[in-house]
């Protein structure tokens, strides 16, 4: 098996190859690095967006504050929490603002799909209602 898979990686001399070998695989890996290129658009948009980097920052952790939710049992904070964290809410925030011409909108959709990208590039998933610490991607 490892002589098959040296064969194919000399073979093979296009990233999209090597990738299929090594990261097309491991889920969590792909759900790492979709999260990356979500946070990277979001930061390049808000950039060319020319918002204030002063508001992103005072904003980016306030889609964590769904944590709270615990508060009113596991059942409901995990719903409220997956609720914020996933990309529904905002790409539609997004997309109001852009086909409703109201752009002053648009930096605080890319705000929380940055938060929602960084959160998955450092491998915080979406929670099950058993305990906080049980995400999609791992448990924490």
């Amino acid at each position: 098996m490892a002589e098959v898979r040296r064969e194919f990686l000399a073979r093979c001399r296009t990233v999209s190859c090597v990738m299929s070998e090594s990261v097309l695989t491991r889920p969590s890996l792909l759900l790492r690095a979709e999260g990356g290129i979500v946070f990277g658009a979001s930061l390049l948009a808000y950039g060319e967006a020319g918002a204030s980097w002063v508001v992103f920052v005072v904003l980016v952790l306030v889609p964590d504050l769904s944590m709270l939710g615990y508060f009113s049992g596991v059942r409901f904070g995990a719903a409220l929490y997956n609720l914020v964290h996933t990309l529904v809410a905002p790409l539609l925030f997004i997309g109001f603002s852009v086909v409703y011409k109201q752009l002053w909108l648009l930096p605080y959709g890319l705000i929380w799909t940055a938060h929602i990208g960084v959160d998955r590039l450092l491998g915080y998933g979406l929670k099950y209602p058993t305990r906080f610490r049980d995400t999609h991607l791992q448990r924490l």
